[in-house]
């Protein structure tokens, strides 16, 4: 049965990971290290872990399986969640797979040691509504995806 893990701490869709979760059904893990509102239903559940770095990712790298989904813009957890077969999308709806994980960790390498010699670099674009977009289509898409792969 295909799950939902969510890098919770700085994650701006889930409110639409919820809805999308209930409209399948499906067993989602709200993850962080401080305590984060959700929705009262038997299907989410709220896992708290230890205040310190990447605790959260490896929780979530730990119980992630083939056919779960894991939201987070966190390139070094995605890449740990791509080895273990699990699906990966990032809050604007990129999909980070085996083809395109290599490409992420390399650009975020390069912009670490490019910040780490002093050279300004630009941050992320905003979010905007039609990322909000793009994810949910994106989000519906692995969902019926991993669905019909762990039905055979």
């Amino acid at each position: 049965m295909t799950r939902i893990f969510i890098d919770a701490d700085a994650c701006p869709v889930k409110d639409e990971i919820y809805r999308v979760a209930g409209r399948y059904s499906l067993t989602v893990f709200v993850v962080s290290n401080r305590m984060i509102v959700v929705p009262q239903s038997p299907h989410i559940e709220r896992i708290i872990v230890e205040s310190g770095p990447d605790c959260a990712d490896d929780w979530i790298a730990e119980h992630a399986e083939p056919g779960d989904v894991v939201i987070t813009s966190d390139i070094p957890l995605a890449s740990r969640c791509v080895a273990r077969k699990a699906e990966v999308l990032d809050p604007k709806g990129r999909h980070l797979d085996g083809d395109a994980i290599g490409m992420a960790v390399a650009m975020r390498d390069l912009m670490t040691d490019l910040r780490s010699a002093g050279v300004m670099t630009s941050g992320g674009a905003a979010f905007t509504k039609a990322d909000r977009s793009t994810f949910l289509s994106a989000l519906d898409t692995l969902i019926v995806r991993a669905r019909k792969q762990n039905s055979r």
